[in-house]
C-alpha cells in the first residue's frame, strides 16, 4: 500500500463504531515547515560532500547550533523530539575534528548494546562516504578478543555502552592509556534514559572515566543528546561532573500526526468493569496489519508483549494465512540475534508489525512505522512521546494512539486529556548519593588508581568511607594514599542495571537444550517458575525444571490455551526512622526511613487466552527475594480504631482500598512510573501482612480476611508503606513523605470522581476482590488521614 492509503484506514476506523465509541480526544499535530541553516564554512569538505550525497543541502537551525557552539568548547546537551536528526549533532562536531586532527580521540556511549551497533552503521556511513582515513569501532562484549588491542592502539572513534566500560575499559585503562592521553570527546546518547538507579551508576562510571582521563591529561568535553525530559542541564551537568549548556530549538520540520486517546468501553456497569486495553488493541491492529499499515505496539510488560503478539498473529492469519512471520514481538529477554534479525526485518520493510515493551523506544533504527499504539500509559509524559514518535520518524502522516487500561492512572490521563498535552515532560531522578552505589564505585575508583588526601568523589569528602574500607582490609593506607588491597575484582561484582548481575537462560528440550531466552535474575520468580507457561513470540512453552543455583530453565513447546501469571506478596521490617509527623493523639503518623523487603512468590493462575478465565492455581517453591531501601509509611494507632468507626476487617478493606489507588496518586505526582515504586500493607509489630487471596491448597497465601480472626488485637497497628522499588532507594519516598497532604487529597479526590458505586479497577479496585464497602470506607480513611477525625 502507499503512505497516503494511512489516511483513508483511519477514516474507516474513525466510523467504525467500536473505534468512534472510545475515543475521547483526537489531537492532530500539524506539519510543520522546520529552520535551515547553511552548511558553516569551518565544516570539512568531505562532510559537506557526504551529506549532500545524502539529499541534505542545508541543517537544521538545531544542528548547525550544535556544530559551532562544540566547535567553541562548551558541554552541550541537546534536547529535540524523536526524528530530528540529533544523532548529526554529535557526529558532525566529531568528525570535523577528526579530519581537523586525526589524533583526538572520542568516546561514545550508549545505554544498549543494540543501539551502539545501531549508530555505529551510521557513523561508519559517513565515513565511507567521506572516503578518509577514520577509524570507528564498537568495544563490547561481542568484539572478538584479537581485534580488542587493534580497537586499543587505532580507533579513533569508540562504541561503547556503560557496562562495557564500567567492567573492562575503566579497570583496565592502563592498556588505553594512548586513547585516553588524547580523549577529546566523550558523546552520550540517549541520556534521559540515566534515571533512578542506572542512572545513579552512570554518575560515578562517568566520575571514574574523568578520574582517569586527569591521570593521563586529558579533560574531555561531553556532548549528550536527549529526549524531551524537565531538566536537562540538571541531570546532563550531574552527569558530566561539570557545567553543560543547553539546545532545544528544534529546526527539524514534522509530518503531519494524529494522535488519539481511547478508553474501552464499559463492559460490568455493576462491577465498573471495562473491556480489556489488549482486546481493543486487537480490535485496531488487526485491520491495520491486514492492510499492510507498518504499525508498532508498544506493551507495558513482557506478558502482555507474548499474549499481544499472539492475538496479533491469529488475527491477521485469518484472513491472510502464512503472515505469521510479518508479526514479531520484541523484549528484553529474546537473544541478541534474534533481536537484531527483527530490527533488520523492519528497516527493510519485511516485518510489517512489532509488539515491544519499551526496548524499541530509544533511538534503533526500525525504518519508517505509520501507526503506533500505545496498550496502557507508558508512565510518564516523556515515555509516552518517545514511543508515539516511534510512528512518521520521517515523513508522511502519521498516526499515534493511546489505549488506556483500568486503572486509575491510565483512566486519569484518558479522561483529562487536555492535562496530559498540557503537561511539561518529568524530572529524570538520581540519587548518586545512595551509599551502597557510592561505595560500590569507590572500590572500584580504588581498583584503578589509588585515593589521595583530598580528593573528592562523587562530590564527597571520601576520608570516612576510605578508613572503613581499610577496617574491612579492602584498602590500605600508605601515607597520604590509598590502595586496593583486595583479591577480588570490583567491577564483576556491581550491576549497573539489576541487583545480581547473573542471568537466567531458558533452554528448548525438545530442540536439544537450544537456548532461546535469558530472564534477568529478578524476574525468575515471577515467569520461569516449573509450571509457568513461557512465551517467546507468542508462541508457548511450559517449564518443565528450574535449575535455580545453575540459572537454567528447561522448557518444551506444547500447544496452550492458556497462559500463567504468578501470585506474589511482600512483608517488611522497618530498619530506622529518618522523619516522622502527625502525632496529635487518634489521628495518623507518618514516617520515612529504611526497610527490608522481602517479595515472595507464593504460586500462579491459569488464564485462558482471550476470555482470561481462570483455570486453576499451582504452587511456587523458590527462594524470596530481599532488599534494602527507603519507604514512606502511614501508620494507624490502635487508639485510632474507635474514632474511625470502622470495624477491623472493613478498616483493612479500606487500607486495600487506599493502597490500590495511592500507589497510582504517588507515581502521578512524582511523574515516575508505578513500578518504581512497592507498595506493602501490614503491621511489622506482629509480622501481619495483607496478602492477595489465594485458593485453599496451594500452602502458601490465603485471602487476608480469612487471618483477621487469628490476629492478636492487642498492640495491632496497621500500616500502608511505599517504598522504592530499588536497592537503597532513589528517594521516591523522601519526596511523598514532603507531599503527604497533597497525595492524600489526590487520591481521595480520585476515588470520588469515579462513577462506580462500590470500587472498580479505576479507583480502589474491584469490589469483588477487596470487599463491596472499599470504596466507602476507604474515602472515609481517607478523610481521617488527610484531618485526622473521623
Amino acid at each position: 500500500m502507499k503512505k497516503s492509503d494511512l489516511s483513508r484506514v483511519l477514516e474507516q476506523l474513525e466510523s467504525a463504531p467500536f473505534f468512534k465509541h472510545a475515543v475521547t480526544q483526537v489531537k492532530t499535530l500539524p506539519a510543520e515547515p522546520g529552520e535551515f541553516r547553511e552548511f558553516p564554512p569551518e565544516l570539512a569538505a568531505p562532510l559537506q560532500e557526504v551529506l549532500k550525497a545524502r539529499g541534505i543541502s542545508k541543517l537544521y537551525s538545531h544542528q548547525e547550533e550544535a556544530l559551532r557552539r562544540a566547535r567553541a568548547g562548551e558541554n552541550l546537551v541537546i534536547v529535540t523530539p524523536t526524528a530530528s536528526g540529533k544523532t548529526l549533532c554529535y557526529n558532525l562536531p566529531v568528525l570535523n575534528a577528526v579530519l581537523e586532527d586525526e589524533s583526538i580521540r572520542a568516546l561514545y556511549i550508549f545505554p544498549t548494546k543494540a543501539l551502539a551497533q545501531d549508530q555505529y552503521a551510521e557513523i561508519q556511513g559517513l565515513i565511507d562516504g567521506m572516503g578518509t582515513h577514520c577509524t570507528a569501532y564498537t568495544y563490547d562484549g561481542d568484539t572478538p578478543g584479537d581485534i580488542r588491542p587493534v580497537i586499543r592502539k587505532r580507533a579513533q572513534i569508540v562504541i561503547t555502552n556503560p557496562d562495557m566500560l564500567h567492567t573492562a575499559i575503566l579497570p583496565h585503562h592502563t592498556k588505553w592509556s594512548q586513547f585516553f592521553a588524547r580523549l577529546a570527546f566523550v558523546v552520550v546518547d540517549e541520556m534521559h534514559s540515566y534515571r533512578g538507579v542506572f542512572g545513579s551508576h552512570m554518575v560515578h562510571v562517568l566520575a571514574r572515566l574523568l578520574r582517569v582521563c586527569g591521570h593521563y591529561g586529558s579533560s574531555p568535553q561531553f556532548l549528550f543528546s536527549s529526549a524531551t525530559i524537565a531538566n536537562p542541564e540538571e541531570l546532563a551537568a550531574k552527569l558530566a561532573g561539570k557545567p553543560v549548556s543547553l539546545i532545544r530549538q528544534n529546526g527539524a520540520p514534522r509530518a503531519e500526526k494524529r494522535f488519539y486517546f481511547l478508553n474501552p468501553p464499559v463492559v460490568r456497569p455493576e462491577l465498573g468493569l471495562r473491556q480489556s486495553a489488549q482486546s481493543l488493541v486487537q480490535k485496531i491492529a488487526v485491520p491495520l496489519l491486514r492492510k499492510g499499515i507498518s504499525t508498532i505496539v508498544f506493551a507495558t510488560s513482557r506478558l502482555a508483549v507474548e499474549v499481544l503478539t499472539r492475538y496479533l498473529k491469529e488475527g491477521v492469519a485469518k484472513a491472510r494465512p502464512k503472515s505469521e512471520d510479518k508479526i514479531r514481538g520484541y523484549r528484553g529477554g529474546y537473544l541478541p540475534n534474534q533481536r537484531r534479525e527483527i530490527e533488520r526485518g523492519l528497516r527493510e520493510g519485511r516485518i510489517t508489525g512489532v509488539v515491544s515493551t519499551n526496548a524499541l523506544e530509544l533511538g534503533v533504527d526500525i525504518g519508517s512505522l505509520e501507526v503506533s499504539i500505545l496498550c496502557g500509559y507508558p508512565g510518564s509524559i516523556a515515555s509516552t512521546w518517545q514511543q508515539a514518535g516511534r510512528a512518521g520518524r520521517r515523513a508522511g502522516l502519521s498516526a499515534a494512539m493511546l489505549v488506556a487500561r483500568s486503572t486509575p492512572l491510565d483512566q486519569f490521563i484518558v479522561r483529562n486529556p487536555q492535562y496530559f498535552f498540557g503537561l511539561s515532560p518529568e524530572r529524570a531522578r538520581l540519587n548518586p548519593e545512595n551509599l551502597s552505589i557510592l561505595v560500590s564505585h569507590i572500590k572500584c575508583a580504588a581498583f584503578e588508581l589509588p585515593f589521595r588526601r583530598g580528593e573528592n568523589f562523587g562530590g564527597k569528602e571520601l576520608e570516612a568511607i576510605l578508613d572503613y574500607l581499610v577496617e574491612r582490609r579492602i584498602l590500605t593506607r600508605t601515607g597520604d594514599r590509598w590502595y586496593w588491597a583486595d583479591v577480588a575484582y570490583p567491577a564483576n561484582q556491581v550491576s549497573l542495571r539489576t541487583i545480581q548481575a547473573e542471568n537466567f537462560t531458558v533452554l528448548d528440550r525438545s530442540a536439544g537444550n537450544r537456548v532461546i531466552a535469558e530472564v534477568d535474575f529478578e524476574s525468575a520468580p515471577r515467569s520461569i517458575y516449573p509450571g509457568a507457561v513461557y512465551m517467546v513470540e507468542g508462541v508457548p512453552y511450559t517449564v518443565e525444571d528450574l535449575d535455580f543455583k545453575g540459572r537454567k530453565a528447561y522448557v518444551r513447546p506444547g500447544a496452550l490455551d492458556y497462559y500463567t501469571e504468578a501470585i506474589c506478596y511482600t512483608h517488611l521490617r522497618i530498619l530506622d526512622v529518618f522523619s516522622s509527623a502527625g502525632e496529635n493523639r487518634g489521628g495518623p503518623e507518618f514516617f520515612e526511613g529504611e526497610v527490608h523487603v522481602v517479595d515472595h512468590a507464593a504460586g500462579f493462575k491459569k488464564l485462558k487466552f482471550y476470555t482470561l478465565e481462570n483455570l486453576g492455581y499451582g504452587e511456587i517453591c523458590l527462594p524470596d527475594q530481599e532488599m534494602h531501601t527507603s519507604a514512606f509509611w502511614i501508620r494507624v494507632p490502635e487508639e485510632s480504631f474507635s474514632l474511625i468507626g470502622l470495624s477491623l476487617q472493613d478498616l483493612l478493606q479500606a487500607l486495600a482500598g487506599v493502597g490500590y489507588a495511592i500507589r497510582h496518586m504517588a507515581s502521578f505526582l512524582l511523574m515516575c512510573e508505578s513500578r518504581d515504586l512497592g507498595m506493602c500493607i501490614g503491621d511489622p509489630g506482629v509480622n501481619w501482612f495483607l496478602r492477595e487471596p489465594c485458593p485453599q491448597g496451594t500452602g502458601r497465601a490465603q485471602a487476608a480476611w480469612a487471618q483477621v480472626s487469628d490476629l492478636d488485637l492487642k498492640g495491632f497497628q496497621p500500616s500502608l508503606f511505599l517504598y522504592d522499588a530499588y536497592p537503597g532507594g532513589v528517594g521516591l519516598a523522601t519526596t511523598l513523605f514532603g507531599l503527604r497532604q497533597e497525595l492524600l487529597l489526590g487520591t481521595r479526590s480520585m476515588i470520588e470522581g469515579c462513577s462506580c458505586r462500590h470500587g472498580c479497577p479505576s479507583c480502589v479496585g474491584p469490589y469483588t476482590e477487596i470487599g463491596e464497602g472499599a470504596k466507602e470506607f476507604a474515602t472515609k480513611v481517607l478523610t481521617w488521614m488527610i484531618s485526622g477525625r473521623g
